[in-house]
């Protein structure tokens, strides 16, 4: 798939990338009042002044096996990111950045993170390609999959948008979708977003914040 530069988008204080294609739709449909109105924070990424809560949706991990996004995570801090195996540029970016950070984090903190990446492109992505892909950047994430309805409407209620297909002249096609990260705390409460960019080092902090809180 080729794709073009994602562009992002100012709302409420937030960069916002549909990823890999020009946005059309705010990564943030239900307009989530974010806490970046000059107040501290204990977050270098935008805290989430109303949290998320994590859907009990039931998808297919890489192995084959059902995996709950609530549920299933057996580590008290979770990291979600929607995109795809054919993203060759946001998508990976996000992630290796994500997999970087964690490296280079305290192994007390990166031991109690789990980092789930869930596709936006499922016709293609089926679990052996999302393994395949996740064992080029970091082999202990886990790669999910589902129907595609499943999908969008999981990622809605995490304030992902997925904008569906656009066909390009080569013949394939590209994935519109938000490329925030979502930081879930023990509570399974979505609690803090980075989007593309942040500095490694941002990431460690917060990554190390999360874990502390839990």
């Amino acid at each position: 798939m080729s794709l073009s530069k994602c562009v992002p988008l100012l709302m409420a204080a937030v960069l916002l990338a549909v990823g890999c294609a020009a946005p059309t739709a705010p990564d943030n449909p239900g307009e989530v009042v974010v806490g970046d109105e000059g107040r501290p924070s204990e977050f270098r990424g935008t805290k989430l002044d109303s949290p998320y809560e994590v859907p009990d949706t039931v998808l297919t991990d890489s192995s084959g096996q059902s995996y709950n996004l609530r549920t299933s995570p057996s580590k008290p801090v979770t990291l979600i990111f929607f995109g795809y195996t054919n993203c060759p540029d946001v998508c990976i970016g996000v992630l290796s950045d994500v997999a970087t950070a964690l490296k280079r984090s305290d192994p007390q903190v990166r031991d109690q993170i789990t980092v789930v990446f869930i596709t936006t492109d499922p016709a293609r992505d089926n679990p052996q390609a999302i393994r395949d892909y996740l064992e080029r950047i970091d082999p202990s994430f886990v790669g999910l999959t589902g129907n595609l309805d499943t999908i969008k409407g999981t990622a809605g209620q995490l304030g992902v948008a997925i904008e569906g297909l656009k066909k390009l002249p080569s013949g394939g096609y590209e994935v519109g979708h938000g490329a925030q990260v979502i930081g879930v705390d023990s509570a399974d409460r979505g609690v803090v977003l980075w989007t593309t960019g942040t500095a490694v080092g941002d990431l460690m902090a917060d990554f190390a914040t999360l874990v502390a809180q839990a």
